[in-house]
């Protein structure tokens, strides 16, 4: 009985914190327009350093346009080659959108991805690729995953960052065990040649400031060192909230030959807030009026003296590459992480249900008397993680076809050891007024209902062929096998849960690349994800499905640009659901998801940058063990997501050094409920900026959410609404020597 109920507790809790044609004409009529003569070819902007340059797969990108990657085939690649979708963001275009904290933040503005669905999270990056989650297990750096579980999940900040890019669609063939709607791989800045020292220095309208340092430094006989750093803190947007944050980030690099390269790293961060309020909300008094209207998006339902949240992370990793006489290139990418976090404090859950003898959670308030429920929760969580990649990759012909070949090896250790604790039911935290909180009700001890420890071991095999033929023709084969071992020892319940899984998946694509820049894909590609969560039958087997996904690519010839179409078909299996009669867990369910993405990165001349993106999705529950679902939409997903933006700098005359910069977000209406009986409306939002540089100095001031529009971002349930983001005006000082 323990075990059951440990089990669906565990799950309640995390539940908690949790066209396409128009523009293929487009596409088509530019390529024509490609032939003319007359039009000027820009320059690329090529920063050495350290083998890392603007075209490299790792290296700046030259203004918003990238061109090659390496997180969609772990070579490197032009972006036009990789038969998926792929979205690169780089630093100046979270410079000049005025990114600060979060990586979230800079997926605003990605089609294809929903971020901060339930509004802003101060210690989770929280974003759904192609309506699929992929926080928890879609997140990488590096190339190597960040794999959490729970509460145990690391977080790193953008500062240290030289890109954030998206692969869309699964990536098991390359990674092993990974959200199947797609990843978010963060490439870390590295060392270069050419020495620097950067500085800035901000605040927002909050009351929240920041101070960062990148320090690049050329050492004699083949050593380079950056070391990066920022602390930032203050005030929050809603009432209470606060937080103090701060990271280092020391690397070296040793090149003793051009075919050699080894470059080690530390990185300490840490976190200590009080928790962000606006979240957890219910439907009725955010999206539609309650009795007494609107709850005020800025009020906090935690009890300040309270709520604590904090965490300390530690990694140390290195990457070392070397390239044989033969032209053969061996890669070892290896990281070891360590986690400790910890939360307190009690959040609401729905509306205070007077008329039962125990703590009720109401969908809609006393009119008499509006009191939101809350929850006692706290947790802590230990984590301990190694991740190794090793590959061999290699040049060679076989009669008219062209390889590039990658072999490799990786490993995955996740340990998870976590206490999660809430008063003993019917107990609960005092309940607190929904329009006027009154905070310092003494509350009821908090007592563990979940003692675990979790391990999780992968080892995969890989394979993968791009082959190049016929003057334009480009085949991708992969292949993968992965043995994925998971043990869950629970104290409570006494006893020890063990399974393992083997799994294979793979991806087939192929492309054309014209003389013009226009290149269609067409691919196929399985995919599965191991889970933790333990079934009642015990046949726990990981995730499963496949994607199809067609598209075109086109990097125009007469201005610097890549402009992508794709629509795709995407199933998932084996999808854990939970019977609601019995509360027995299985692993019956099967949501499909179908979608159209436009995406364009332009520098249109030295002037003119521009992003747009908008997609259309598609979802629906095919299986589940509650047949009333069938056929309905999972909640959170908008239908549509839109967005634009636009930059100008000036580079004559008076005004030469200043830009100016403006931006629309649009998301479409989503699901409240898996039940499909109510909605959450759209919403547009508009975000602008102003920067002036000159002699290495610069200004900049971006405001985010200009008109301030209040409107709920997504709703987990009729009891898991959260607001979007309140107007935040923040202004930066930068130099750099």
């Amino acid at each position: 009985m323990n075990r059951t109920f440990n089990r669906n507790g565990r799950a309640r809790f995390n539940a908690f914190f949790k066209s396409g044609v128009a523009m293929t004409a487009l596409l088509m009529a530019g390529g024509a327009m490609a032939q003319d003569q007359d039009a000027t070819q820009l320059k690329p902007l090529v920063i050495e350093g350290n083998n890392v340059d603007a075209q490299s797969a790792t290296g700046p990108v030259d203004g918003y346009v990238a061109r090659d990657t390496a997180t969609g085939s772990k070579t490197d690649t032009p972006i036009s080659e990789i038969p998926q979708s792929v979205s690169v963001i780089g630093v100046e275009e979270m410079q000049d959108r005025g990114v600060v904290n979060k990586i979230d933040e800079a997926l605003r503005y990605t089609p294809g991805v929903t971020t901060e669905p339930f509004g802003v999270d101060a210690d989770t990056d929280w974003f759904y690729i192609r309506g699929f989650d992929a926080t928890q297990t879609g997140v990488f750096l590096d190339g190597l995953n960040l794999f959490s579980y729970g509460f145990g999940g690391f977080q790193i900040d953008p500062f240290m960052l030289e890109r954030v890019e998206v692969l869309k669609g699964p990536a098991s063939v390359l990674y092993g065990g990974a959200n199947p709607g797609g990843i978010v791989n963060l490439i870390s800045k590295r060392p270069q040649d050419q020495p620097f020292i950067y500085t800035e220095i901000g605040i927002n309208s909050n009351g929240n400031g920041f101070g960062g340092f990148d320090v690049n430094g050329e050492a004699k006989d083949g050593f380079n060192y950056r070391v990066t750093g920022k602390v930032s803190g203050g005030e929050n947007y809603t009432d209470y909230s606060n937080d103090l944050r701060g990271f280092i980030l020391p690397q070296f690099t040793y090149e003793p030959d051009d075919a050699t390269s080894l470059t080690v790293y530390g990185l300490l961060q840490g976190l200590d807030q009080r928790h962000v309020g606006g979240s957890f909300l219910p439907y009725v008094g955010t999206v539609e009026n309650a009795s007494f209207g609107k709850i005020d998006r800025k009020a906090f339902f935690g009890e300040p003296d309270i709520d604590t949240g904090s965490y300390v992370q530690q990694m140390v990793g290195y990457e070392f590459k070397h390239e044989f006489d033969s032209g053969w290139q061996f890669n070892q990418n290896l990281r070891y992480g360590h986690l400790y976090k910890h939360e307190d404090g009690p959040y609401p859950y729905g509306y205070y249900n007077t008329t039962l003898p125990f703590p009720g959670y109401a969908q809609t308030p006393n009119p008499a008397d509006p009191l939101l429920s809350r929850i006692g929760f706290e947790h802590t969580s230990k984590v301990d993680t190694v991740n190794i990649d090793n590959h061999l990759q290699g040049d060679f012909e076989t009669g008219a076809l062209d390889h590039t070949l990658l072999v490799g090896l990786d490993y995955k250790y996740y340990r998870l050891d976590h206490i999660q604790a809430s008063p003993a039911w019917p107990d609960a935290a005092t309940p607190i007024s929904a329009i006027d909180p009154v905070y310092g009700a003494p509350q009821p001890p908090n007592v563990p209902y979940l003692d675990q420890v979790i391990t999780q071991q992968q080892l995969g095999v890989y394979v993968q062929d791009q082959i190049r033929f016929g003057d334009g023709w480009l085949v991708t084969l992969n292949g993968r096998y992965d043995y994925v071992d998971t043990k869950t020892a629970d104290a409570l319940a006494n006893d020890t849960v063990t399974y393992n899984e083997g799994a294979l998946s793979g991806r087939a694509g192929i492309a054309y690349e014209f003389a013009n820049g226009v290149t269609p894909y067409f691919s196929a590609s399985t995919f599965f994800n191991p889970i933790i969560a333990v079934t009642e039958t015990g046949l726990t087997k990981p995730e499963e499905g496949d994607q199809f996904e067609a598209g075109i690519k086109y990097e125009p010839t007469f201005f610097d640009g890549l402009l992508t179409a794709s629509v795709y078909q995407l199933t998932k299996q084996n999808v854990v659901v939970t019977d609601p009669i019995t509360l027995i867990s299985s692993q019956m369910g099967e949501v499909r998801s179908r979608g159209i993405e436009l995406e364009a990165k332009v520098n249109l001349n030295e002037n003119w940058k521009f992003i747009a993106g908008l997609d259309f999705i598609d979802q629906e529950i095919t299986k589940n063990l509650n047949t009333a679902l069938i056929g309905k939409s999972p909640y959170l997903i908008p239908d549509t997501q839109a967005s634009l933006w636009l930059d100008y700098t000036v580079t004559t005359g008076m005004l030469e050094g200043v830009s100016v910069g403006a931006g629309v977000r649009y998301q479409g209406e989503s699901w409240a409920d898996n039940e499909n009986t109510a909605k959450v409306p759209d919403a547009t939002v508009f975000d602008a900026g102003i920067r002036y540089e000159k002699d290495g100095w610069g200004a900049a001031l971006n405001v985010a959410n200009v008109f301030d529009k209040d409107y709920v971002k997504g709703c987990g349930g009729l009891l898991v609404c959260g607001y979007g983001d309140a107007r935040t005006v923040t202004f930066k000082l930068s130099k750099k020597w």
